[in-house]
Order: C-alpha cells, then sequence, then structure tokens
C-alpha cells in the first residue's frame, strides 16, 4: 500500500459515510505506510477517538458484534474481552488494545486539510442547501472560484463550479506531508464554466475581496514592525506616512494605514 491509497481508502470511508466519522483502529493502522499515518495524524486527517465499544468477535466463525469488557486489576494492566454467547467451549475472547484504540475523520477535517494546502482562508459564509461543504476561495491563473466539497457516489468531489475531480485524485505524498496538486487545481478553476467573473457568485467575490483586503493590512502590519525597528523614535504617524509612499499602500491615504496597522 502507498501513502496516497492509504489516504484514498481513508476518503472513500468519510465518503460512505457523509454526515458522520469514519473510523480507523490501531491495529489496521499498523498495516498501513507509516510515513503515511504519521503525516495523517501531523495534518489533522487522523484525530484520537474514543475506544471502542464493541468489535467483531473472533470467538466462532460467525462473527458477532459484541460489546467490550474492560477490566482493572491492581498491579495488572487493564484486561478487555468479549463474551461469545454462541459455543459453549468458547467464553471470553481477549480483545487486543490496538482494535480498542481509534482514529476518527470526518468531513470538516478534509476541508481543512485542503484548505490548510492550498492556503486558503475558509469561508464564512453559510453552505448550500445541496450538502456541500464551502471550502474557501481559490485563485487560478485567471480567475478565482469558490471550492467545495461534495459526495458524489459514495466519493468525496473537490468542486469549483460546475466541474469536480475525486479528491483523491488530485493528492500527492511529497516529503512526508500530503498536499494538492496545485497546477491541477488552478486549470480547474480557470476551466469552470462559472468560473467567468459575469457569473461568479457574489458571496464568492465578497470573500475574494476579504482575501485581498487582509492581505493588505498584513503587508503593513509587516512595513510598520520592520520601520519600528529602524526608526523607533518615529511616530506612527511618521510610519504610516511611509507607508503610504509605497506600493502596498495600494492607494491608501496614511491614516487608514495608521489605523490597520496598529490592529
Amino acid at each position: 500500500m502507498t501513502p496516497c491509497a492509504a489516504l484514498g481508502e481513508l476518503l472513500a470511508r468519510v465518503g460512505a459515510r457523509p454526515g458522520a466519522a469514519a473510523t480507523v483502529n490501531t491495529e489496521e493502522l499498523n498495516q498501513w505506510p507509516q510515513a503515511a499515518v504519521s503525516a495523517l495524524k501531523l495534518q489533522g486527517l487522523l484525530l484520537k477517538a474514543r475506544p471502542a465499544q464493541s468489535v467483531v468477535c473472533t470467538g466462532c466463525e460467525q462473527e458477532c458484534s459484541m460489546p467490550v469488557h474492560t477490566v482493572q486489576r491492581a498491579n495488572a494492566p487493564v484486561a478487555s474481552f468479549v463474551v461469545c454467547d454462541k459455543r459453549s467451549d468458547t467464553n471470553r475472547v481477549a480483545i487486543a488494545p490496538a482494535r480498542l484504540a481509534l482514529w476518527r475523520c470526518d468531513a470538516k477535517a478534509v476541508c481543512e486539510f485542503v484548505a490548510a494546502s492550498l492556503g486558503l482562508q475558509q469561508t464564512t459564509v453559510p453552505p448550500p442547501d445541496d450538502g456541500s461543504l464551502l471550502i474557501g476561495v481559490a485563485r487560478g491563473n485567471k480567475r478565482t472560484q469558490m471550492l467545495c466539497l461534495r459526495v458524489v457516489q459514495d466519493h468525496l468531489t473537490l468542486v469549483a463550479g460546475t466541474d469536480g475531480l475525486p479528491l483523491a485524485d488530485v493528492i500527492v505524498f511529497e516529503n512526508g506531508r500530503f498536499t494538492l496538486d496545485q497546477i491541477v487545481i488552478r486549470h480547474m478553476v480557470d476551466a469552470a464554466p462559472t468560473a467567468d467573473p459575469r457569473h461568479t457568485p457574489s458571496t464568492v467575490k465578497r470573500e475574494a475581496r476579504k482575501i485581498d483586503t487582509q492581505a493588505m493590512y498584513a503587508a503593513w502590519q509587516k512595513a510598520y514592525r520592520a520601520l519600528q525597528k529602524k526608526h523607533p523614535d518615529k511616530s506612527d504617524v511618521w510610519h504610516s506616512q511611509q507607508i503610504a509612499k509605497t506600493a502596498i499602500a495600494q492607494s491608501r491615504n496614511a491614516s487608514t494605514i495608521k489605523k490597520h496597522m496598529l490592529s
């Protein structure tokens, strides 16, 4: 199993359980590439979950789902087991701790991963009624478009406009981390029919403007800190006037710059 195949398996489980979390136990994760498992945990795609309360009993061929019993004895490790009630020659069946330790992943975690991989600010726009989850505004080479996560035939699909790609198909594993193929994403954003600015939803335009504005404020704040180090004796008014003379001012006046460089 390759790292991308491991992630594909996890995403398939999330897609098969819309609105709920998919779980994987440690016993199964031990069979996955450890580099992939480490990355999934580090990047928030595998989060620690509550231990399993029931497991498939291996005491006989019927493989029943049975509740787990746990016993804590003094000076002894915790013992977990199920009770087989189908055969007279089987009673307690021991359960290894690795079968009970669970890790979870859901659509929200996947959206956060996509946003982090592409450097997007996650949107605050309410989700539509079609079950899609809005991620954030992505930029192509020519256009901007809202990226969404949608379940299509039990598969997690990344959608821009009316175009979509299976999410697993645009993820790569490089340098010990999962990330999205940004070239493919930019092409999808540019090719999406509704990415034409005349047809881009107003919410997407607002999100794009918001991101641009926040980036501008951040540039002012960075310039202000640099000027403070060079000229600690100068006033904030002087600092804002110097920033107003640069390209990052974007034609804003010193008063506006002063207000936001201090926030």
